[in-house]
């Protein structure tokens, strides 16, 4: 079966009693046990939930995992994931990653003794020298928020497998319908369902995702003692997003593809960032892991002032932090999504007080541009 077939079918008659088209939403925090010993496979809301179990199983078999396990967040998702970890082991994260990562395994993670450092892991080289006798996991954004750096997920997974450590791929951007980390060699895959799996922008949601029944059943255990699990409304919300995955991100990407090579012939940008547009090494290894170019679009304005006059300016496209819904956003790294990230490492990696990072959504790709254009040219 074909990845859009099984996502069009995503939760259809998982009811086997009524034959229900669309998944029900069980809101009991418990369950009722017929006698003693007996149960009907569910006791108690945070353990497991008829609902979330549907999106659960679903998300292990798109990704092509063992087991799957839905959160409150993203953020949630890696929590639980860091807490498969102990005081005194030690990460290596991608130096260019999601500004709410940082902030957690800098300023949290490390209370608890769980270090971390930062290395470019596009370069296979920098990552073996990044990693330590303590380091437990490489952990992996590709490509990266917001710069989109490409990393080969199947060479990192070798190189970690090698060395006796996990590798983690945080797959938001691309989604298994366009990328999936597992088939690649990855162990774990981690997702905020708030963006493109939920699609709409009305649900939080964390995705995890384990290759093997020994994490999954390590990971199962910390979702249960920790509780920060996905609510079964917010569940169904997810599982309804799940269906149209694929038609979304197909439009959306069409759109990012014509957007970032008209960007790209403006002489008041400076740069564009798009997966869609490397070439070379880069390039290569993208497509060779990828299916597709995704909806995501970073790019310089010549100065800081440019870059503020097209945030206050656009009037289809909005003027907020999340992305991955079908509204398209527009988003300023430096004082958002990376504000946690110190100034001097924004500078180094390009997330300066120029860059714009934009995620396309479903529209009319003209009207995007030409919001665009009166934006930089009112």
């Amino acid at each position: 079966m074909k990845i859009e077939t099984q996502l069009a079918r995503a939760g259809l008659c998982t009811d086997e009693k009524t034959g229900a088209i669309s998944t029900p939403i069980h809101p009991s925090a418990t369950f009722r046990h017929e006698s003693l010993g007996c149960s009907t496979g569910f006791d108690y809301s945070r353990t497991s939930n008829p609902t979330r179990a549907v999106l659960e199983k679903e998300m292990a078999s798109l990704e092509g995992g063992y087991g799957g396990f839905a959160f409150s967040s993203g953020m949630a998702a890696v929590t639980a994931v860091a807490s498969l970890f102990s005081h005194g082991d030690h990460l290596v994260l991608s130096d260019d990653l999601y500004g709410g990562t940082y902030r957690f395994f800098k300023k949290i993670a490390e209370r608890f003794g769980i270090r971390s450092d930062f290395a470019d892991l596009t370069d296979i080289g920098e990552a073996e020298k990044a990693i330590q006798p303590r380091t437990k996991a490489l952990f992996i954004e590709t490509p990266t928020n917001p710069m989109m750096k490409i990393s080969d997920i199947a060479a990192l997974s070798s190189l970690a497998k090698k060395k006796g450590i996990l590798s983690i791929v945080d797959n938001t951007f691309m989604t298994p319908y366009l990328q999936q980390p597992i088939k690649l060699g990855a162990d774990i895959i981690i997702h905020s369902g708030t963006k493109y799996i939920g699609g709409h922008n009305d649900v939080l949601c964390g995705i995890a995702v384990c290759a093997t029944k020994e994490l999954s059943e390590q990971l199962g255990f910390i979702q249960n003692a920790t509780g920060g699990v996905l609510s079964p409304f917010d569940t169904w919300l997810v599982i309804r997003g799940l269906k149209t995955l694929a038609l979304r991100v197909d439009r959306s990407q069409d759109n990012a593809g014509e957007i970032a090579v008209w960007l790209s012939g403006r002489r008041d940008v400076t740069a564009v960032f798009y997966p869609g547009l490397l070439k070379g090494r880069d390039g290569e290894i993208h497509r060779g892991q990828s299916r597709g170019s995704g909806a995501m679009v970073s790019f310089c304005m010549k100065d800081k002032g440019q870059a503020e006059k097209v945030i206050n300016s656009v009037k289809i496209i909005s003027f907020a932090e999340s992305l991955g819904g079908v509204e398209s956003l527009i988003t300023y790294p430096a004082v958002q999504t990376h504000s946690d990230v110190p100034a001097e490492i924004r500078e180094k990696l390009g997330i300066t007080d120029t860059l714009l990072r934009l995620s396309v959504g479903i529209e009319d790709c003209q009207d995007l541009i030409d919001d665009l254009k009166q934006a930089m040219e009112g």
